[in-house]
């Protein structure tokens, strides 16, 4: 693949080789991480004993890369989706400064990596500490509420500051969204405009925001919930000024084929335009998925083979939640550290590794018939809700990190990154003129 917005070169600068084998370390951060080929390349060189996570720091830059040059306005990461050292320091290197985050914890791990990075605190309930913490010790501004309660909670521990950012977050509808979020968060039509006119009262800077749901399908949605907004603010009859269309930008899984992302940012622009907002209001959106989805794979080992079911030494309590509890179709290949498998494939149900009998995966994972203990299962597009869902439940859980240089299984950047490879080709038109250098 071409070096795609210059990357590539930048990322392999900080590669440090130990050896003239496969595996080489990189420095990432606090810590180095282990680079090899493939997956495979690790396995067979390694027989690691727990799981794996194999990460590709680039695709987190392309995918990063993608939303800074083609959504309409500010890109906030959903810090939740993966707080990996490695993810985070992948995106603010392409220029990302603004982040999501929904917990103390998460405002301490932004603010000790990059101190001029910007936070919105967009959990919907916080404690009070947890506010005044983050607004006089993290220099916080921007805080999500859906009810008068809340509004009352930020009011008091920020002692009436006259700097906030209120975001109101609206319910909206979820039927677009593979993963409904709407049941939990978001403050009901018949409630929003009261609550927009007492929160205009106390706001700097007033807010909008929803959620369509968790890869939502169908850039209609976003259409829908901005105009459901745009009717709440004409009913309230405030001035707002950010508009914050939330995440649920899609990744590419085995039977969800989105629509191309280009399609998302055009609806949200097109109606942004039309909204009854300040003149020179802001528009955000907070991606998650679409950003970490493809940079991770998970490697599991077989541990026994018993009754067309596999147990394997990752699960339900460790980087599988989404397998286990949302059914999610992560798509999977076998690894054989010495030799090829033989023979058709066949349907398996999957055991974690926990003695809880809901540790389980019924699938069924497509996988070869001949599978056997020793042998490696890979689960790919694993980069959101994969490590950041691990418990130590059991004594279980540890997951050891390394990098890999293979493609994903599927990816919704690969148009951007054929045109990139496509104009790095295209010999240049020789002129007279000045010429203007498009990138």
């Amino acid at each position: 693949m071409d070096d795609v917005c210059g990357l590539r070169g930048r990322l392999n600068e900080s590669k440090i080789r130990t050896n003239a084998g496969l595996g080489s370390t990189t420095n990432r951060g606090v810590r180095e991480l282990l680079t090899f080929h493939t997956p495979l390349d690790l396995v067979r060189e390694r027989l690691p004993e727990k799981p794996v996570a194999c990460v590709r720091p680039e695709r987190v830059s392309i995918a990063a890369t993608w939303f800074r040059d083609n959504f309409p306005g500010e890109v906030l990461y959903a810090v939740k989706a993966n707080p990996s050292p490695w993810a985070l320091d992948a995106m603010y290197a392409t220029g990302l400064r603004w982040f999501d985050v929904a917990s103390e914890e998460e405002i301490k791990l932004i603010a000790s990596r990059y101190p001029d990075a910007k936070m919105a605190f967009m959990h919907p309930v916080k404690s009070r500490k947890a506010i005044e913490r983050a607004y006089f010790e993290h220099g916080v501004r921007v805080f999500s509420l859906d009810c008068e309660a809340e509004l009352e909670k930020i009011v008091a521990a920020t002692q009436r500051a006259d700097d906030l950012t209120l975001v109101v977050r609206l319910a909206v509808n979820n039927a677009d969204a593979v993963y409904a979020l709407s049941h939990k968060f978001g403050v009901s039509e018949a409630d929003a405009p009261s609550l927009l006119r007492k929160a205009r009262g106390f706001a700097d800077n007033l807010g909008v925001s929803f959620h369509v749901g968790s890869q939502c399908m169908s850039p209609s949605a976003f259409r829908d919930a901005m105009d459901l907004a745009s009717r709440l603010i004409r009913e309230a009859g405030v001035i707002v000024d950010v508009v914050d269309v939330g995440g649920g930008f899609p990744s590419a899984y085995p039977g969800m084929t989105p629509p191309d992302l280009e399609l998302y940012a055009k609806v949200i622009k097109e109606v942004f335009e039309q909204m009854p907002v300040a003149m020179n209001a802001r528009l955000w959106c907070e991606p998650g998925r679409a950003l970490v989805a493809e940079s991770t794979s998970i490697l599991a080992r077989v541990e026994l083979v018993k009754d067309g079911a596999l147990h394997i030494n990752d699960g339900s309590n460790g980087n599988l939640f989404d397998a286990a509890h949302c059914k999610w179709p992560f798509p999977v290949k076998a690894h054989r550290p010495d030799g090829e498998f033989e023979g058709v494939q066949q349907g398996f149900k999957l055991y974690g590794p926990t003695c809880d009998s809901l540790d389980a995966m019924e699938g069924p994972f497509q996988l070869p018939a001949d599978i056997r203990e020793g042998d490696y299962i890979e689960f790919g597009m694993l980069g959101a809700y994969g490590v950041a869902m691990q418990t130590r439940f059991n004594g279980f859980g540890e997951t050891e990190t390394v990098s890999v240089e293979d493609l994903p299984w599927t990816s919704m950047y690969a148009v951007v990154e054929k045109r990139a490879a496509s104009a790095a080709r295209r010999p240049a038109r020789k002129s007279p003129r000045r010429l203007k250098v498009v990138r």
